[in-house]
Order: C-alpha cells, then structure tokens, then sequence
C-alpha cells in the first residue's frame, strides 16, 4: 500500500529509530576513519549529536512534522560535536527549514526537505571536500529529485530511492578522496548519515530500532516534565494540572481518550494518563475553567493547580533584563575562552587570564552549547575563542552565531597555538590589533604531537599498525616506531632549523616527570641555540605535545 502523508508521530518515531541504529554501529562508523589517533571519532560525535536531538525531541509532545523537526534541528545544534556532529546538525537544520509550518509531509514536502538539509550543511562550511557526508547529502538530494519529477509520489518507494542512491555514492567516495582510496574505506560521515536513514526506512517500514542504553531514553508518559522556561512562545496561558481522584465506576478507556481528544481542541501540552483507578491530567490552555469542567464527566477532581505561565514569563522576562543591566554595567572588553583537556593545561591557561576553559580536545570534542555557554560566561563584549583542535573550529563557529557578543574564533589546531596567542593578547590594544598579533603568535608555532595507533591503515602511503607510536607535526604523520622517546627525538629533529627559538615540551598523563626531564635535557643539549622549556600539559592519550616557534 502506498504512503502518501508522514506526521509528526510517525516522523518522530524516525527520528529516534535512526538515533538508535547509530548507537548500536557508532563503533563501525568510527572504525572507518582512516587518522587512527585516538581522537573523537566520528560515529562517536555523530551519536552524541544525535541523542542530543532525542533528548530535545522527548522533553514533549509534538504533532506537526514542523515541530518535530525544529525540535530535532534545535537539539542537535546544542549538541553537535566534531565536524561530523556539526555537520548533521546543520543537514536537520535545513530539513526543518524545508518542513516550517506544517502539519503533515507529502512527497512533495520530503523532496524540498532532503534538498534544503543538504544545501544548507553546505553553506556551513567555508570549504566544502567533495567526497564526504556533504556530497552523500547532495547527491542524495539530486537524485530525488530527479526521481521524484517522474512521477513517483510513494513516500516509501521516494525513501527506497533516497538508500539507494545515497549508498550508492558513499561507495564512490574513495574515488574522490585519495586518502580514503589508500585506506580502503568509505567516508565515515556519509557512512554516519547513511545508518541514520536507514534508521528512518526501518520506522517508517513498520519496524522501528529499538532504542538502547546509549541512545537518549523514550520518556515514558508518567516522566513528562513541564518545563515553563523552554516554551518560546505562549500560545495558552495556564498550566493546568488536576487529578480525578475517583472516576465513575463505569469509566472506560474510551472516555479517557475522548477526553484527552477535547482537551487538544482547547490546549496543547496535552497529557492524559490513566489506569482506571485514577486519571491524571496536564493542559496549557486558555481556558481552565473548561477543562476542569470536561474532566467532571469522569468523576471528582482533586489536587488542582493553575498557573498563570505569562506573568511567570513577565518575572522571567523582568529578572532577566535585570541580571542583563547588571552585567552590562560592570561588563569588560575583552575575554577568552579555550578549549584544552589536562590539568596542567588548565593551569597554563588560568595564568594567562584566560576567563573560561572548556574541557575537550583530541579525545573529547566539546559540543556547540559547552562552547556557547563558556562564551556567555565571560562577561565580556569581546570574546576571542580558542579551539585549539582542527575538528573543533567550526562548533566554535557555529556557537558565535548564538550569542549576542563579538566573538572572534582565532583557527588554533593544537593547545600551543592557542598558549601562544594567549601570551600575544593585549588588554590594551585594539580588537583588530589584538586578533592580527594573536593570529599570527599562533601561525609561528609548529606542533609535534606523540601518540599510538588505535587501528591498522594505511594512511599518506604509510602502513600503520595498531599500537604503533606515532609522531605528527601539525596533523601530518611524520614518524613512526616503537619507542615514545625515540619518535619524540625524531621527529623534533625534523622541525628544529635555523629559524627556531623556543622549544616547549609538554607532557601527558601517561609520562612521569623524571621522563619529560630526560627528554628535555636531550633537546637542550642537541640544539644549543633554541630555549628548551618543559610544562606539565596532563593530556590523557597524547604523550607529548612539542611546540617549537
């Protein structure tokens, strides 16, 4: 039987069923990234997008396809992490904006939604790669709707075609990307959206992923929270709560459905929840007095409560402009936040007045509202931001355009690039002076990063196995071998030239002290005319990070 309409029930339960089908193959995903540092993984980011959409999408009821995909899009904005997590959360970003206003989606609807979530995760990125979860999207897109132009108007026969063609293409895509070729995988991000559509086909076939323990939990109707101060925008006035403590003998299931059916035509934020011995009952409507009257036809009424949600946003509205003056008031020009993980780090960056540090990096990647929110907590009109991470720049991009400040993200791709530019900053200098010293305190720094192989691949032509040491400087693999020490003292050998004035070593948390110290007197004794500096960093998984300038 063809499929003509999806609604907003049937487009949740798609949702979160390919929510679920990521949990259970986020480790698959993550096996096809062909660095294998032991970084956050795509599939990993990707899930922790996605259950944060599940989370936005359980915290109430929806009926419109709209609402549900701006809950989903609203979600996985806040929670998007790593590149990956940013970039699906821009596809339902565009998704929702191709469903704004309606009630149910036609094929018609589908078609204009694929096509804006994939023109949309475009334009969030400066640089678009063909060959990655962007040109699944795109291609997705396309072929729909060249398909759907002939005719076929079957949302089930349309979804087949979308499968189809989207694994078609991510089996292209080592054509596209030579590293991928060389690795012998597919793109992991297009491999990511392709088991979350698969997700969505199995809903909307009749079979559902059941969630597990790692997706967000389905909240049961009795966990429903009412939370006042999530609600944009007040439709219905009053919060009204009720129980109808004893029900006529002769109540049945029927009547407790007509009722919550009754209680829609008036309200939303419906909730009618019953065992026959008791009904309890939640409502924001205009109009209480009706619906107390309405739930009398099933028996007494106890423990009434009615709020009147619009001066409780009035209070909110006035308490926040308050809190907002008075901030103001005392706010300062400048701030910075960054992004770094170890405690050693931590306190490099609080001794250069750095105001907000989030935690992340290589084996964490912070989400878009961890960084909105350290952002926000700087009390300053100007906030320069310190990714510090290549797979942390565009989160840190998209959480600018959430905050009312002047945020500037300086592109730092490792921790000490970002203490340079912190040691460059002036308090008394220009925004503009200040982001052109910073930035370019930041570019005179090479990175030398040690650490191991989490997987066999083949990567810039070298077969790496696992547990391999690896040496990298600046993302590029420049050594490999057996010994920590040794491939540190290598590979600063490759960095080190007439040039250079200044060699820090910072250790991990896998490193002692007396270790760092022997590597460090090693570099003062091999290169006499560089500074050799050593700090504890405290990373996990990274043993060193060098940076030489």
């Amino acid at each position: 039987m063809a499929l003509k309409t999806i609604d907003g029930g049937m487009l949740k339960e798609m949702y979160l069923s390919g929510c679920a089908l990521l949990n259970q193959n986020r480790e698959a995903v993550d096996a096809l990234n062909v660095f294998p540092v032991p970084d956050g993984d795509t599939g990993t980011n990707m899930s922790h997008t996605m259950n944060a959409a599940a989370k936005e999408l359980n915290a109430r009821p929806f009926s419109s396809v709209s609402d549900v995909a701006s809950s989903v899009a609203r979600g996985a904005l806040k929670g998007a992490r790593g590149n990956s997590g940013v970039i699906l959360s821009q596809i339902f970003r565009g998704i929702a904006s191709g469903l704004e206003g309606a009630e149910e989606m036609d094929a018609e609807l589908f078609v204009r939604a694929i096509r804006s979530g994939a023109q949309t995760a475009y334009k969030a990125v400066m640089k678009p790669k063909e060959g990655t979860i962007l040109t699944v999207a795109r291609v997705i897109a396309e072929e729909l709707e060249a398909f759907y132009s002939q005719g076929h108007d079957d949302l089930i026969e349309l979804f087949q075609h979308l499968v189809k063609s989207g694994e078609a293409i991510l089996k292209k895509t080592p054509d596209m990307l030579p590293v991928l070729k060389q690795a012998g995988v597919v793109d992991s991000g297009g491999k990511g959206l392709m088991v979350i559509y698969a997700g969505f086909y199995s809903a909307l076939t009749g079979t559902p992923v059941e969630t597990t323990g790692e997706a967000a939990p389905v909240m049961l109707p009795g966990d429903y929270v009412d939370d006042h101060e999530a609600l944009e925008d007040i439709t219905f006035g009053y919060c009204t709560e009720f129980i109808v403590s004893h029900p006529r003998p002769d109540l049945k299931n029927a009547d407790v459905t007509r009722l919550r059916k009754r209680l829609e035509r008036i309200g939303d934020c419906v909730l009618v929840i019953s065992d026959m011995s008791v009904v309890k009952v939640h409502v924001h409507t205009n109009d209480p007095g009706k619906a107390l009257q309405m739930a009398l036809e099933l028996g007494e009424l106890d423990a009434i409560k009615i709020d009147n949600m619009m001066e409780e946003h009035r209070e909110r509205v006035k308490l926040k402009e308050e809190k907002l003056a008075a901030e103001k008031a005392k706010m300062k020009e400048y701030g910075i936040v960054a992004v770094a993980l170890g405690d050693g780090f931590s306190e490099i960056f609080n001794s250069l007045n750095v105001d907000k540090i989030v935690d992340g990096g290589q084996t964490m990647n912070p989400s878009i509202e961890e960084m909105q929110k350290a952002i926000d907590s700087t009390n300053a009109k100007n906030v320069f931001v310190l990714p510090n991470n290549t797979n942390i720049i565009l989160a840190a991009q998209q959480a600018s355009a959430l905050t009312d400040k002047n945020v500037l993200v300086l592109p730092t791709k490792s921790v000490p690039m970002g203490i340079a530019a912190a040691i460059a900053f002036n308090e008394d200098a220009s925004v503009e002076e200040n982001l052109e010293e910073m930035n370019q305190a930041a570019e005179r720094v090479h990175t030398a990063s040690i650490t191991y192989a989490v997987r066999d691949t083949i990567f810039d032509g070298r077969e790496i196995h696992e547990n391999d040491i690896m040496g990298m400087v600046d993302n590029r693999i420049q050594v490999l071998g057996d010994d920590v020490h040794e491939v540190a003292r290598q590979v600063v050998g490759g960095m080190v030239d007439d040039e250079s004035g200044l060699i820090t070593v910072y250790y991990g948390s896998d490193v002692s002290e007396e270790q760092a110290q022997a590597l460090t007197a090693e570099f003062e004794e091999a290169y006499p005319d560089c500074d050799v500096e050593m700090q504890r960093g405290g990373q996990p998984l990274y043993y060193y990070l060098i940076s030489v300038e």
